[in-house]
């Protein structure tokens, strides 16, 4: 596997969570395309190839140790973007405003290879309630 960028790493880690409860809903792919065009993680990133990093890591999860190799890819970004890992997993997970088990189980795997604490795992996820709490 060659080295992914940053960037790359951040898509397979929003990438395995859609893919985690086996479908990739339309709302998770449209939160994934808004995050890559809005977020600083992403500044100078090239929009097309979205879909082809998203099918690269989607061809990773199907390897054996799959998710073993996401979840190093993910733990070997700077410390400084753990968080922001984590962060994105969280808002793909409640873009189709359900969360279902295997998604809560990578969520704990994912926080567990990121090494971060329950306070700040506590605060990205309730901000991402707020976000995408509806009237």
């Amino acid at each position: 596997m060659d080295k992914l960028s940053q960037e790359e790493i951040l898509i397979c880690v929003m990438v395995t969570m859609s893919a985690v409860d086996s479908e990739m809903s339309d709302a998770e792919m449209k939160r994934m395309g808004n995050i890559t065009q809005n977020l600083p993680a992403f500044n100078g990133f090239d929009e097309s190839k979205l879909l082809a990093i998203a099918q690269s890591c989607t061809k990773i999860l199907q390897e054996e140790n799959g998710l073993k190799t996401v979840l190093e890819l993910a733990a070997s970004l700077p410390q400084k973007l753990h968080e922001t890992a984590y962060a994105l997993a969280v808002e793909i997970a409640a873009a189709d405003l359900k969360l279902e088990q295997e998604e809560l189980r990578l969520l704990q795997l994912l926080r567990d290879a990121l090494g971060l604490d329950k306070l700040t795992v506590a605060a990205i996820e309730r901000g991402a309630r707020a976000r995408h709490q509806s009237i």
